[in-house]
């Protein structure tokens, strides 16, 4: 079974390491983070900043556990506006194709809907990743326009959460 946490300072070594081991696996399907990002002190200031902006309301970020506490993915719940926020996620090589994202999504969908009081969700997604593009499927999002993502391709989906 997996477990969402909302994202801690303690969580910062794991979340790095999760980021560089999986950097080119994510790479293949949605813009690269690039180098900055996985220096020591350029992460350090990123995760500040993503406390800072949870602490603040405006995100909702949490890590994704694995039955033995490690760290396996992440979902994100972005901009949060008027009972809206973009989700975004991503689960590492080792733990994809065990239905790990489509697990996480639902159980974020709850947590949008029942501890942060959102009416919907969007998402997107590069149109080369099919996979992602069947959990947001599985978890009810609907097709809703087409769309950039990082200059590639992409579509958007949308999700209306019942309470």
């Amino acid at each position: 079974m997996l477990t969402l946490e909302p994202l801690r300072a303690d969580h910062a070594d794991a979340v790095l390491a999760f980021e560089r081991e999986n950097r080119a696996y994510f790479a293949r399907t949605v813009p690269d983070r690039g180098d900055a990002y996985f220096t020591p002190a350029g992460f350090a200031a990123r995760h500040r900043a993503l406390l800072a902006e949870q602490d603040a309301g405006v995100c909702r970020f949490h890590v994704v556990l694995g039955e033995e506490g490690e760290l396996i993915g992440r979902v994100n719940l972005m901009d949060l506006v008027d009972g809206s926020a973009e989700l975004g996620y991503r689960v590492g090589e080792r733990a994809a194709g065990r239905g790990v994202a489509t697990a996480a999504v639902a159980q974020a969908c709850r947590l949008a809907a029942a501890d942060y009081g959102l009416d919907s969700l969007t998402a997107v997604t590069t149109l080369d990743n099919l996979a992602s593009m069947a959990v947001l499927a599985r978890n009810g999002f609907t097709r809703a326009g087409d769309t950039t993502v990082g200059g590639r391709p992409g579509v958007r989906h949308v999700r209306q959460l019942g309470r």
